[in-house]
């Protein structure tokens, strides 16, 4: 039986993640365990380009100087239309960015519950983040 394909069926034939990993005999032949490491992705500004949120056909923000994160835009305070933002009471965690603040978004008559959030207080690998403000629950956001 050739080598190689002991250690596939070796590796295949364990059910448990913690189980599947060839024997140490095999990775010495250059056969290594995968190694994930699991961190925050650095946030990053757009060079360039006006980024724009839009709910209901109205303009919410627009920049050309947001920072992305997990691919949402988060649009500084001094670009947001502060008429259509509401204060929520809802919060939430996140464990590398910190503690969620929520705002209800009001345009028309019409009322989108906590379809924005700014971290007031972001922990230190998300300091870019303070003073932001990102959308979802159908606000259209256009790089």
């Amino acid at each position: 039986m050739p080598a190689l394909w002991r250690r596939q069926r070796h590796f295949m034939s364990k059910t448990r993640l913690s189980r599947n990993l060839p024997p140490a005999s095999a990775r010495r032949g250059g056969c290594r365990p995968l190694q994930v490491h699991v961190t925050s992705p650095p946030p990053r500004t757009l060079p360039g380009g006006m980024a724009r949120a839009t709910w209901n056909g109205v303009l919410l923000a627009e920049s050309d100087a947001t920072v992305v994160v997990e691919g949402n835009h988060y649009f500084p305070a001094d670009a947001l239309k502060h008429e259509h933002f509401k204060a929520s009471e809802h919060r939430s965690h996140c464990p590398w960015k910190g503690d969620a603040s929520y705002y209800n978004l009001e345009v028309a008559g019409q009322v989108n519950e906590n379809a924005a959030w700014t971290y007031p207080d972001p922990k230190a690998a998300a300091n870019e983040l303070k003073d932001h403000v990102a959308f979802w629950k159908g606000v259209q956001v256009e790089p």
